[in-house]
This record gives structure tokens, C-alpha cells and sequence, in this order.
């Protein structure tokens, strides 16, 4: 889950704040806020990201189910880049990139 305090970052990259029991009523600007960053916006923010995140998850799982660079460079050497693109196949059909 993306906190809030990597919301505020990704809004104002030099914020210095800090925040008690990630409740984004008990937020403590350390430099006075100096842009008047709203809730609303914090929030947002977060839900923004979020979901930047959660569409990328394919990403994550197949790059741990991908052989090494150095596999796959040998599969290719030895068995040819079609053995190479259907072991790679596998991974990607089992964590396709758009799930509807």
C-alpha cells in the first residue's frame, strides 16, 4: 500500500512532515506547508498511485518467474531465439499484461 507520506513526496519532493499512526488527520508539517497542501489532494495523490502500482503487478511477478540475463543468453546460444521466446512465452501467458 503506497502511505501517505509517499503521496505528500510525490507531490512536494522536499516536504518535511510526519505523520502519526498513518492518519492523515495527524499530520505534522515540519516546514509550515508552505504550498497548502490539502487532504483532498494527499489522498488523491495516494489513490494515484496506487493504482499506478497495482496495474504493474504483472511486472513484478513475472520478473521474479524470468530466468537470469545469463539463462536466457545461454538458452538463446544453445536452443535458438524461438526455444528462447517460448520459454519466455509461459511466463508472460501465465501473467498477462492486461487481465479483464
Amino acid at each position: 500500500m503506497i502511505i501517505l507520506s509517499e503521496a505528500i513526496l510525490a507531490i512536494k519532493s522536499d516536504a518535511q512532515v510526519s505523520i502519526n499512526a498513518e492518519d492523515i488527520n495527524q499530520i505534522t508539517w515540519h516546514d509550515d506547508n508552505p504550498t497548502n497542501i490539502t487532504n483532498e489532494q494527499i489522498l488523491a495523490k495516494q489513490a494515484e498511485l496506487q493504482t499506478a502500482y497495482d496495474t504493474k503487478d504483472y511486472q513484478r511477478k513475472r520478473a521474479k518467474e524470468y530466468p537470469s540475463m545469463a539463462d536466457q543468453l545461454d538458452d538463446i546460444y544453445h536452443n535458438g531465439i524461438d526455444a528462447w521466446k517460448a520459454t519466455i512465452k509461459t511466463t508472460k501467458d501465465k501473467y498477462p499484461k492486461w487481465v479483464i
